[in-house]
């Protein structure tokens, strides 16, 4: 009886190992370059779906600027795709700060490098595919 019920519990461990290597959470390194100034915070959201994207964020991030190059990581994320935009918000005010005609005062980048024409680049332009492991995406602050 002992020799029929260790060839199943192998095969059972087998099957719950792989299964839990195939859900296994994604990791994603954003890389920000292009830091004018060391002050404030860096503050990095990612979105799932269109009719929230730069409203209401999936996942969000605030660091510290202690360097003109930061990284920001977004761990035990579900693979797939994800818009992404970071701000720096040099005051720490949590917000994009403009000017009267809506001009960012701070820098700010989406995934992609995307960039919009008089205003944010679409949803689908700052898609970050996210897959098993750790996936890389760098992105360049712009300035205005």
């Amino acid at each position: 009886m002992k020799t029929r019920i260790l060839p199943f519990a192998i095969l059972l461990l087998l099957t719950i190992s792989s299964s839990a290597t195939l859900a296994q959470p994604a990791t994603l390194e954003v890389v920000v370059t292009n830091i004018k100034e060391i002050k404030g915070s860096l503050r990095a959201s990612l979105f799932t779906n269109e009719s929230m994207f730069l409203k209401e964020e999936y996942r969000g991030q605030a660091v510290k600027v202690t360097g003109q190059l930061m990284t920001i990581l977004f761990e035990n994320l579900p693979k797939g795709d994800y818009a992404l935009s970071v701000i720096h918000d040099e005051n720490d005010n949590e917000e994009l700060d403009t000017n009267f005609m809506g001009i960012p005062n701070e820098g700010f980048a989406f995934g992609n490098n995307a960039q919009g024409t008089f205003g944010p680049p679409s949803f689908d332009k700052t898609l970050v595919e996210i897959s098993e492991g750790v996936t890389k995406h760098s992105i360049r602050l712009k300035y205005y």
